[in-house]
């Protein structure tokens, strides 16, 4: 599933398993059970167990502390009502579960903007940039997502690194006061061709250009496979600007298991690297309905074992 179809829908949209342990027969309104633990913070979206939970958010929430999940991401909230946000946050304090990223700002898939250098484009961003901080601050948000976007064809890459530098910088000084970061995400040349970020090398570059605690990478391990691959080294490589990651096995973008990724061993790594942070399941379910959600919870359980 590609990303823009993630954010799109989102927009729409209103420790191992201990020995033995079976799928719960939760109901969305039953409390978190003790059964099942992941070793990590694993971050489900809305609409990825909605025939087991129902349409509602809250429900969904309530069902997918039930199955173990300790976090939460969501693309769209930012164009969310500020009601629903609050009682989304006032829902998931309860459940003792954590905010993943939001998407920060719009998102130019198809012409230059942070690239350009132009200054209605840095404004518009940068104006993004201040509202999400409001939504940060009412979900309990530390993450929101960045894409630089489009590249310019008319400009050499050196220049217009330096324009998405600039730009970041500037967002920097309004994120570092509210201890939120913009986690930069990297995307494959297949599904999203054309676009300026594609490489973890060329995001840590421009890190550490920017050289702010609220600037850093998102490390979607779906795309680094795409366009890359080589995933362990280059976590470890541009592992002290890594601040955020996301799942979907390759080919498919579906949960782990499902494709060449051994996860099993990614996730061993990142655990036993000290990562404390959320890992935001952004991928499709395998198989539908009931039995595709809690082959998708099997899936995690399985990758969690190690």
């Amino acid at each position: 599933m590609l990303r823009r179809k993630f954010v799109q829908s989102a927009f729409a949209a209103s420790a191992a398993i201990a020995s033995g342990a079976t799928l719960n027969a939760a109901t969305p309104n039953s409390p978190a059970s003790s059964k099942r633990q992941f070793k990590m913070k694993y971050a489900p979206h809305f609409g990825m167990f909605k025939n087991s939970a129902g349409d509602d958010p809250i429900d969904q929430l309530k069902f997918m502390a039930d199955q173990g999940f300790t976090a939460l991401e969501d693309n769209g909230m930012k164009d969310r009502t500020p009601e629903l946000q609050s009682k989304i946050a006032d829902t998931m304090g309860k459940l003792g579960m954590e905010m993943g990223v939001f998407v920060a700002h719009k998102i130019y898939w198809t012409e230059p903007s942070l690239t350009s250098g132009k200054q209605d484009k840095r404004d518009e961003f940068l104006k993004h940039i201040k509202e999400s901080v409001e939504v940060a601050k009412r979900v309990n948000a530390k993450w929101a997502t960045v894409v630089p976007g489009y590249v310019d064809l008319r400009q050499d890459m050196g220049y217009q690194t330096a324009n998405v530098v600039e730009s970041l910088k500037q967002a920097c000084d309004i994120l570092e006061p509210h201890g939120i970061v913009m986690v930069l995400e990297p995307l494959n040349f297949r599904d999203h061709p054309g676009l300026f970020l594609s490489k973890a090398a060329q995001g840590y570059e421009i890190c550490k250009a920017v050289d702010s605690p609220s600037c850093k990478i998102l490390f979607d391990i779906y795309h680094q496979q795409i366009t890359e691959g080589n995933l362990i080294p280059n976590i470890e490589r541009a592992w002290d600007e890594i601040a955020y990651f996301q799942i979907g096995d390759n080919p498919g973008r579906k949960e782990p298991t499902t494709g060449e990724i051994n996860y099993k061993n990614v996730f061993k790594y990142i655990h036993d690297k000290g990562f404390k942070g959320v890992m935001g399941m952004e991928h499709g379910n395998a198989k539908p309905g009931k039995d595709g959600e809690m082959a998708l919870i099997k899936a995690y359980e399985e990758s969690d074992n190690f």
